[in-house]
């Protein structure tokens, strides 16, 4: 078979460049540059990849009470980044939101807001949170909640304490006072839901519910009750009681705490 002739000089330098180009980490050279590219210093594109070690070490020889939060957070985004050094963006992340619960408490668009967080990364978060969720909702599913109080505030905190508008959620009890529903039964503005006493009695008695739990959270963060919401607890408390349903409270939730308008016996 005839030898294919050698491309000329000046072909064979613009393969090369397509090569290095393309499996070397370099910065791009300018149009029109003659000057060879310069490569990355190997001690810039891996110089996190020691830190990263050291920050795993100090978690699994020490555990999480040797790392502060930014660590703590760092450490998760390793898996999400395993090319930049996340420390930064750690600590964005909480300069932002003020703490991990408030980290992987916000809204996806919220945390895109942060530069460094794609969408990715931003899902990647509130994977954390809904994890968090359930294993809170399996501390109350199946149980006598009067008797697992903490768990059902937790769980209530964890699930609402964070959201940017008004959430009014119910959970729907048997005559032992296990759960038998947990449902959202509608979402407002940042400081207002409609709630219908009809049709949570109804919903109520679809379910043979004999008692509930009334919950909703304050944006604002401030969990005081407003007028609104103590006229709003003694109007399905006086609807429900004559169907043989029982309001055991009405939570208000916020990022500062909860309230028990039963604890402050405003119905």
């Amino acid at each position: 078979m005839a030898r294919r002739p050698a491309p000329p000089p000046d072909v064979q330098t613009s393969l090369l460049e397509d090569e290095r180009g393309f499996f070397a980490e370099q910065v791009i050279k300018p149009k029109g540059s003659k000057k060879a590219p310069a490569a990355v210093k190997p001690d810039t594109a891996v110089h996190y990849h020691g830190h990263r070690d050291r920050v795993r070490a100090k978690y699994r020889e020490h555990g999480d009470a040797a790392l502060a939060d930014y660590e703590i957070l760092e450490l998760y985004l390793f898996r999400s980044i395993p090319q930049r050094d996340t420390k930064p963006l750690a600590k964005a992340l909480l300069d932002r939101f003020g703490t991990l619960a408030g980290v992987f408490g916000a809204p996806i668009s919220l945390l895109q807001e942060v530069k460094g967080v794609g969408e990715g990364v931003a899902v990647d978060l509130k994977l954390v949170a809904t994890v968090a969720q359930r294993m809170l909702k399996s501390g109350v599913r199946n149980k006598q909640v009067l008797s697992s109080w903490s768990s059902v505030i937790d769980y209530c905190q964890a699930v609402m304490a964070y959201e940017t508008r008004e959430q009014f959620r119910i959970l729907f009890l048997d005559k032992r006072n296990v759960l038998i529903a947990d449902e959202v039964q509608g979402q407002g503005t940042v400081d207002h839901t409609p709630v219908y006493p009809r049709e949570v009695v109804r919903r109520a008695l679809e379910l043979s519910a004999t008692a509930i739990i009334l919950v909703h959270n304050h944006p604002s963060g401030d969990p005081t009750p407003s007028r609104a919401d103590i006229d709003m607890t003694k109007t399905i408390v006086d609807t429900a009681k004559p169907l043989g349903i029982t309001v055991h409270d009405h939570i208000i939730i916020g990022k500062d705490g909860h309230v028990s308008l039963k604890g402050l016996r405003l119905f």
